[in-house]
């Protein structure tokens, strides 16, 4: 049994979700905080540096790109300056030369006139403050989820990232291996935040929104005959076939480019065996792969939905998951469950 407290953070791209789980203490009575992601606050001060016409320096580690990257391109395109070291840089593309040809300049050192910004998905130093001024002790062990597509500077970072999905349902797709201590070494994401957060467990984002969604007593209840679980996040959309202790199938796509019509067409058909990968991907997605045992005569139809997007399913087939009453940490909840099981804590979270 482990002594102190777990802070369980899940990286998106809206929003960072953080809880804190105490043994003992009621779930619901936990520390929970839900805040700007940190590509949006790096983002927010780009922005503000804009407006003052200054030039930045980026330093620090690769993170989150979207509303980051989205900045650093309108300061470009403002005619300002832009210095990163490569570590930094690696954030908007694998490819530095590609980074370059936009006008970043890279340099290890910052130049005198530039305001320096640091980049990272974990702000260690910020949570200690923040829980520091409600005399909240700072957290021992830490869980942390983020969404990593994989350093693949040859290709498709979509097809290396969903090649990764398949790989994890051909080697059993089992609920215990979706959280690790050591992830492959080309998820550079994951390794940055183990930099800063040593023996930390890391997860994916969508992976965690699926294990926390399966605390709901909604879903608890057809674990064993099987679920479709649907995580709406700000960016991706994550489905999975879900009987037992393993996941039977994996969808994702873009949140941005479906509707619900478009949503809850392809999730149909996924949960009957007829999506193909192909489909999907030619449709901007991630991809769709089933476990090379799947049989299309399981039944994947009672389907929960968890996410900030879920209004994409209102009015659809499916309940919506709130575990322990609060679907924003659903991320979280996961991260917890994970890292409890590994350490072989003899409590489930769910009997919390």
């Amino acid at each position: 049994m482990f002594k102190g407290s777990l802070l369980a953070v899940d990286v998106g791209g809206g929003t960072q979700d953080i809880f804190i789980w105490e043994p003992g203490q009621t779930v619901e009575n936990g520390v929970k905080l839900v805040l700007p992601a940190p590509t949006q606050v790096l983002a927010r001060r780009i922005k503000r540096l804009t407006a003052q016409g200054q030039p930045i320096f980026l330093q620090g580690r690769v993170m989150g790109g979207g509303a980051v990257t989205q900045a650093v391109r309108h300061h470009l395109g403002q005619g300002l300056p832009v210095y990163a070291t490569a570590q930094a840089a690696f954030t908007f593309s694998d490819r530095l030369e590609a980074v370059q040809a936009w006008g970043v300049i890279l340099t290890e050192a910052p130049p005198p006139e530039a305001v320096t910004l640091t980049l990272g998905d974990v702000g260690v130093e910020d949570w200690r403050q923040v829980l520091a001024a409600f005399e909240v002790p700072f957290p021992s062990h830490f869980a942390v989820a983020v969404q990593d597509h994989g350093f693949h500077p040859q290709g498709s970072n979509r097809r290396f990232r969903f090649q990764g999905w398949e790989s994890f349902l051909e080697q059993g797709g089992k609920l215990t291996d979706l959280a690790s201590r050591q992830p492959p070494s080309h998820f550079t994401r994951m390794a940055a935040v183990a930099e800063v957060l040593p023996e930390v467990l890391l997860m994916d984002t969508c992976a965690a929104g699926v294990r926390g969604a399966l605390l709901d007593p909604q879903a608890r209840v057809h674990l064993e005959s099987g679920l479709t679980v649907i995580n709406l996040g700000n960016a991706h959309t994550f489905a999975a076939l879900v009987r037992g202790d393993r996941l039977w199938g994996i969808y994702e796509h873009h949140t941005g480019l479906l509707s619900p019509e478009k949503l809850w067409a392809q999730v149909g058909r996924f949960q009957q065996g007829r999506l193909t990968n192909t489909e999907v991907f030619d449709d901007q997605g991630h991809g769709c792969a089933y476990a090379p045992d799947f049989s299309a005569k399981d039944s994947f139809a009672f389907t929960v939905i968890t996410g900030p997007r879920r209004r994409l399913a209102a009015g659809l087939p499916g309940v919506l998951a709130a575990p322990f009453g609060d679907m924003m940490l659903s991320g979280c909840f996961g991260l917890v469950a994970a890292f409890l099981e590994l350490e072989n804590y003899p409590v489930n979270l769910a009997d919390y």
